[in-house]
């Protein structure tokens, strides 16, 4: 039966779902580079080439096919999907773990990119469980629990390191398997009979879902800000452990112990601070002041030669988590119920095309700028972070066009519309096509 909208205990369920996912993911961090180095004999620069190799493949399977596990959840339900997307990861982490040779790892990673909507699939669970005006709020409280996977996951994964590279796959493997049982016996169904829709192939797509959300103006700029600024975040997961290597000579531990330091302030500012904030600020605000922080934090890291200015920028970069929550909120509030899982999908499709490009641009740089000699002109480990804080800085740019454009600081919901078909002029408080409900015969019910 589904939840009430009001329950505390399914809240619960949800986010720890996603801690023991991103704990899963946050224990292989440290110990990735030394895996690849293992199988391959190579340098750290051609470890991180290939770490983005690995990236790109897990990417490419989520642009491919998460739009189709969002259309599959707003028919079936979210709690089918997010148990299919964890025995994916089970499988992934045990064939990584396996792996006599680097095509092991990408066959983990493209099973996972397949079956991975876990998060995206969670994040609609949310939306249907919250109302519009406690969205962003409880979106942070995603972060938060990734912050807090961040915080025991890469520590717990740069101790086990110490055994050896492996041993942190068969635990992730072990977390994510747990993770299944949990979600087959404690948790509950949020999406209602009544309010799910038909399964659409031409809606199942990545460029299908694009073209629904292309009727929303609101929601494609939205979605174009928020593609810079995730492209531009792919610098951190994808090189950063190669770089704190290259450069401050980290062992895994050392690694694991910088990521929980950023992982205590993700979870801090997402837990505590991003309701605040917004009360204080307005949504729009607080998208503007998480891409500072995250424009900030990562040009200083770029130019960084010392661990107090690492952990100072993670400090910093902490706060860039605002960002996100409020930007999915302000779109949340822009579809109707029916289509969260679809808007989600739509996000994870974008967010997966940015780490398609992102990952291989990012340890391109990496490697191209850490061949020439230690202190040479050409020697700079910090380029990607440089190219990433100028991608959140157009990205900003971006946002703030849409944020005036489309007057986001007084724009409703759609559930507070009366006439949520009409479409208003730009500069007014337009309202976009309802998104999500049930195509009559000859096409979408939403205007051209």
């Amino acid at each position: 039966m589904p939840v009430s909208p009001q329950s505390r205990l399914t809240l619960a369920c949800i986010l720890l779902t996603i801690l023991l996912d991103m704990l899963g993911y946050g224990i292989i961090l440290p110990v990735l580079p030394n895996l690849i180095e293992e199988l391959t004999g190579g340098s750290v620069a051609h470890a991180a080439v290939i770490g983005g190799y690995l990236v790109f493949s897990y990417s490419l399977m989520q642009f491919l096919f998460g739009p189709a596990l969002g259309n599959l959840s707003d028919r079936f339900g979210r709690r089918p999907v997010i148990l299919i997307s964890l025995v994916g990861l089970t499988l992934d982490y045990l064939i990584m773990g396996f792996a006599p040779v680097v095509a092991f790892l990408f066959l983990g990673r493209v099973l996972s990119g397949i079956s991975g909507a876990a998060v995206a699939t969670a994040t609609a669970y949310i939306a249907d469980i919250s109302p519009p005006e406690k969205r962003a709020q409880r979106f942070g409280l995603i972060g938060a629990a990734f912050g807090l996977g961040f915080i025991i996951g890469p520590v717990l994964g740069g101790l086990l390191g110490e055994l050896g590279p492996r041993v942190p796959f068969y635990t992730a493997a072990a977390l994510a398997f747990a993770n299944f049982l949990f979600g087959l016996f404690v948790l509950p169904e949020s999406l209602a009979k009544e309010n799910r829709r038909k399964f659409s192939f031409r809606r199942a797509n990545p460029f299908g879902a694009l073209w629904v959300l292309s009727r929303n103006p609101v929601v494609l700029w939205l979605l174009f800000a928020l593609g810079l600024f995730t492209l531009a975040s792919q610098a951190f997961p994808t090189v950063w452990n190669f770089f704190t290597i290259e450069l401050l000579n980290f062992s895994s531990g050392q690694i694991g112990l910088a990521l929980g330091a950023f992982g205590i302030g993700f979870a801090v500012s997402q837990a505590f601070l991003i309701g605040p904030v917004i009360k204080r600020i307005g949504e729009w605000a607080t998208v503007l002041v998480g891409m500072l922080m995250a424009a900030i934090a990562m040009i200083g890291t770029a130019f960084i030669h010392t661990p107090v200015g690492l952990y100072g920028f993670l400090l910093v970069g902490s706060l860039a988590g605002l960002a996100g929550p409020a930007i999915n909120s302000l779109m949340s509030r822009q579809v109707a119920d029916n289509a969260q899982g679809e808007l989600q999908g739509a996000i994870n499709a974008t967010n997966s095309l940015t780490a398609i490009i992102g990952p291989l641009f990012a340890t391109q740089l990496f490697n191209a700028f850490t061949q020439a000699p230690t202190g040479s002109a050409g020697y700079f480990p910090g380029a990607p972070f440089l190219g990433s804080g100028i991608l959140v800085i157009l990205g900003a740019g971006v946002f703030m066009f849409t944020a005036r454009r489309f007057d986001l600081m007084h724009r409703p919901s759609v559930a507070q519309r009366t006439h949520p078909h009409d479409l208003g002029q730009p500069g007014q408080q337009a309202t976009p096509p309802h998104i999500g409900e049930d195509e009559p015969r000859g096409g979408p019910s939403f205007p051209a």
